[in-house]
């Protein structure tokens, strides 16, 4: 397998993806250009067998479908999500600081790792809407340089910084914006990177991201290192594999929500109606009835993809003592009692029998019996699209970092069990 190539086509694809809306845009433009035509919600779709299509929401949501020419019964569809935890820029966000410096006003976007956001440099990123037309338009905005920083507080004012620290997000965690002498001119600089006037901006959602680049490192290069790999590296993985599987005997899906850091529950998450939306208007267009797309349902599968924890080196005791994952290792299951991960024995069967087809490693992942862990996408989609499901997941460290560690080989693995998924 192609590891190293692999990855640095990862990091250019994250590079590019500075935000949930920059992602969905590069991934638009990957589709078209394998022939994939965009289908708008508010429009009525005229499908054929034989089609490929794909559809956004909110600008942060994307699902992509393939129709074959004779289907046979049962979806098979991968989900990711296409947010990880940031700061948000709040409305008014410039505040004065004793008439000598102007911090930003950003509030916490999901259960991020706060330390290491400091002493890095940063910038912003997201979408701004203005009027045209009489329609209310969005574009994408990026600064693109070193913007503004959270400076740590020296070790002399705060002895017992090293001593454990609870942040506080109203006052430890504001970015540092300029001197005085930038005062007002936040929202001139995004008006000028979106190429529109300052008065035009009628809305906004921005986000700070890390502005240090991703690196592959070790002592034989066996480490990816970058912001945002939790959940890029699975979304990158499943439309790569997506594109490369054949897709000729299942309807394909590969869908990637968004808001799956704070819950999933918005019109764009796996919490909401979008795949459910999808799958039946691709039933109706199709002319097909009711009972068949629950057929389809029963015979479907899916793989709910994001991330999962490693092995930490420092830390072996917080892993559980027999299900241990390491970077490098291949594709984690990952298993819950309490259903934080819906993966169970038939759809561990299915995954691991199509890995070992594919020639590709799997691992376990279940959180020591007195560790609470987070959840994922299959549990909440499957409230809405009640279809088999095995949450998976690529191992990393450092997980809510801005600067996030995975392993060289993993990306790989999981674009060739992708591949033979839609095969």
């Amino acid at each position: 397998m192609r590891f190293e190539e692999t990855s640095l086509e990862l990091l250019d694809f994250i590079e590019k993806s500075p935000s949930c809306f920059h992602a969905v845009d590069v991934m638009r433009t990957i589709l078209e250009a394998k022939g994939f035509t965009e289908l708008k919600e508010n429009e009525r779709w005229n499908l054929t067998y034989g089609c490929s299509h794909f559809v956004i929401r909110g600008g942060s949501a994307l699902i992509a479908f393939t129709v074959p020419v004779h289907p046979e019964n049962g979806y098979r569809i991968i989900a990711s999500h296409s947010d990880s935890p940031c700061f948000k820029i709040k409305e008014d966000p410039e505040m004065e600081v004793d008439h000598k410096y102007v911090r930003l006003n950003v509030e916490r976007y999901g259960g991020m790792l706060c330390a290491p956001w400091f002493d890095r440099p940063l910038s912003v990123a997201g979408r701004i809407v203005v009027r045209e037309n009489g329609a209310y338009i969005p574009r994408l905005v990026n600064i693109d340089r070193d913007l503004m920083m959270i400076v740590s507080l020296a070790i002399h004012m705060d002895r017992e910084a090293n001593d454990g620290r609870k942040y506080n997000a109203q006052k430890d965690l504001l970015p540092l914006y300029g001197t005085i002498g930038a005062k007002g001119s936040f929202m001139d600089q995004i008006a000028e990177a979106a190429g529109v006037r300052r008065e035009d901006i009628l809305g906004h959602d921005l986000f700070l991201y890390n502005r240090q680049k991703g690196t592959i490192w070790g002592a034989k290069n066996e480490f990816v290192s970058c912001g945002r790999l939790d959940d890029l590296q699975c979304a990158y993985a499943s439309l790569q594999g997506f594109l490369q599987g054949e897709k000729k005997r299942h309807i394909a899906l590969c869908c990637v929500f968004d808001n799956e850091e704070v819950g999933s529950g918005t019109k764009q998450g796996a919490g909401s109606t979008f795949l459910y939306d999808t799958l039946t208007r691709l039933n109706n267009a199709l002319g097909l009835t009711n009972e068949d797309y629950l057929i389809h349902l029963a015979d479907g599968f899916m793989i709910s993809a994001d991330n999962a924890h490693a092995l930490h080196p420092n830390y072996e005791e917080k892993a559980d003592p027999v299900n241990r994952p390491v970077i490098n290792g291949g594709i984690v299951l990952k298993y819950s009692a309490n259903q934080k991960y819906c993966t169970d024995g038939v759809s561990a069967a299915i995954f691991r029998d199509l890995c070992r087809k594919a020639g590709v490693p799997v691992q376990t992942f279940v959180n020591r019996s007195d560790i609470q862990g987070g959840s994922t996408l299959g549990n909440i989609s499957g409230t809405k699209v009640a279809i088999p499901t095995a949450d998976i997941g690529l191992p990393q460290l450092a997980m809510h970092s801005p600067y996030e560690t995975a392993g060289i080989k993993d990306t790989a693995y999981l674009i060739r069990a992708a591949a033979a998924f839609y095969d």
